[in-house]
């Protein structure tokens, strides 16, 4: 399934960069940058839950924000991408 993920963590010290990083890290595992703070991960239920349980033991819910968007497993559709940055299709083979 297509998941979508969003957080914002506040930088104001060191602390929150050092979060910012960290949530940045394990989204990276997970998927793919779209934007700064927005990932495109195809995930199955396991992955989902553990990547849920590792983001929230990163994150500070007084500070910080994350959000997820289950787009579930007939995505093609329902993406659409406009402007310069290339997305790389997740389905599709990687070439290095």
């Amino acid at each position: 399934m297509m998941v979508i993920v969003s957080y914002d963590v506040n930088t104001k010290d060191t602390a929150g960069k050092k979060r910012l990083r960290h949530v940045a890290k394990i989204c990276q595992d997970y998927g793919q940058r779209v934007q700064n703070s927005v990932f495109e991960c195809l995930v199955n239920n396991m992955q989902l839950e553990i990547l849920k349980n590792k983001l929230l033991s990163e994150i500070d819910e007084e500070y910080d924000s994350l959000y997820f968007f289950n787009i579930g497993s007939r995505y093609h559709n329902k993406i659409f991408s406009y402007g310069c940055k290339t997305i790389v299709d997740l389905d599709g083979p990687v070439i290095f």
